[in-house]
């Protein structure tokens, strides 16, 4: 199905966007300086609470995570181009922002690019997304293929487990192997040895064991953010998947991604990413201008919404039903193999 069959007005959601694509460099400059100031403000705060209690050190690297949050939104958005007028400026201004968020900053924009062109298409999965089998496949697959499957679609071992390991560990490595990345893997190592000598001259400074004690609660907490947020706005039941045949680029844009509605201190620190299906349509729109873009045109208020309540429902959705157009759960599949609907 195409964008025209939900939306009558579909075709004409290029001409909206286009009055959004447009960077205002002293509303980049202004949100980049404040939120690095207010990080860094935090972060010492998180410093000097060791000697008061750890406990409170913890309860600061919530506030102080949220903000790493803020910064992976700017990073993500140098990464499309949209942040800064300048190429250059994007650039230059993404790879201070992966010092602090752990991502590589060339190899992570290539491989979100690869997101972006084929969210949503069945044949495209693997690079830059959450990866989701179809239940056919899953009942092909042998026992140990959905062994694996189950426990990387484990909800403590995706949300607990993965994140922190991802952003400290795996992302240390070009870990997507595929020819268009390639040419990005030498940016992974840069990053590497900038981490090196940053973090090694902090921690000479104020003791390494006490950086433990500050960055890895602070990682932990940002990285499963950051993965709670691109998970739910686009593991919803409705969400459309569809094969390279039938696919379209503004279908998977309006169904595929989902406005996440969350209370405005949360929208400020996730960088207004939960219009996500305007952000999709159009990714060279800066984060500040997404929310004026929802507003001001009711054609994109047709998504689907989801809430910081509803969200959690996401959780249970592991596979892809291509015969009913939704996602369902393992519990669904047992069903299934009790000789109800596809696999009787």
């Amino acid at each position: 199905m195409r964008a025209s069959d939900f939306f009558p007005d579909s075709a004409n959601w290029r001409a909206l966007v286009a009055n959004y694509q447009k960077a205002k460099t002293s509303s980049s400059i202004w949100q980049y300086s404040s939120t690095f100031f207010l990080f860094l403000v935090s972060w010492t705060l998180m410093y000097l609470s060791l000697d008061i209690s750890y406990w409170l050190t913890l309860l600061l690297a919530v506030p102080t995570a949220g903000f790493v949050v803020r910064i992976f939104i700017f990073q993500h958005d140098c990464g499309h181009g949209s942040f800064f007028k300048s190429r250059k400026a994007n650039d230059w201004a993404g790879r201070v922002c992966s010092i602090f968020t752990l991502t590589p900053y060339k190899y992570w924009r290539q491989s979100h690019n690869i997101h972006h062109a084929g969210s949503g298409n069945l044949d495209e999965r693997g690079i830059g997304d959450i990866y989701t089998m179809t239940v056919e496949e899953y009942m092909k697959a042998s026992k140990w293929e959905r062994f694996k499957y189950r426990i990387y679609r484990n909800p403590i071992v995706l949300f607990g487990i993965v994140p922190t390991l991802l952003f400290i560990v795996l992302y240390r490595f070009p870990i997507a192997r595929s020819k268009s990345l390639a040419p990005t893997y030498p940016s992974i190592y840069w990053l590497n040895f900038f981490i090196l000598i940053f973090y090694g001259t902090l921690g000479y400074f104020i003791g390494y064991i006490n950086l433990i004690l500050i960055q890895l609660p602070v990682t932990f907490v940002a990285s499963t953010l950051g993965i709670w947020l691109f998970y739910v706005q686009h593991q919803f039941e409705d969400a459309y998947w569809s094969k390279d045949d039938s696919w379209d680029f503004s279908t998977a844009g309006l169904k595929g991604s989902s406005y996440f509605h969350l209370p405005k201190v949360l929208q400020w620190f996730t960088g207004n990413i939960g219009f996500h299906h305007i952000h999709h349509l159009s990714p060279k729109i800066p984060n500040y201008l997404l929310e004026k873009c929802h507003k001001e045109n009711p054609f994109f208020q047709n998504a689907y919404i989801i809430t910081i309540k509803s969200s959690f429902r996401s959780l249970l959705l592991t596979l892809w039903d291509e015969k009913e157009k939704k996602l369902v759960s393992f519990r669904n599949i047992r069903t299934m193999l009790r000789g109800d609907q596809h696999f009787a």
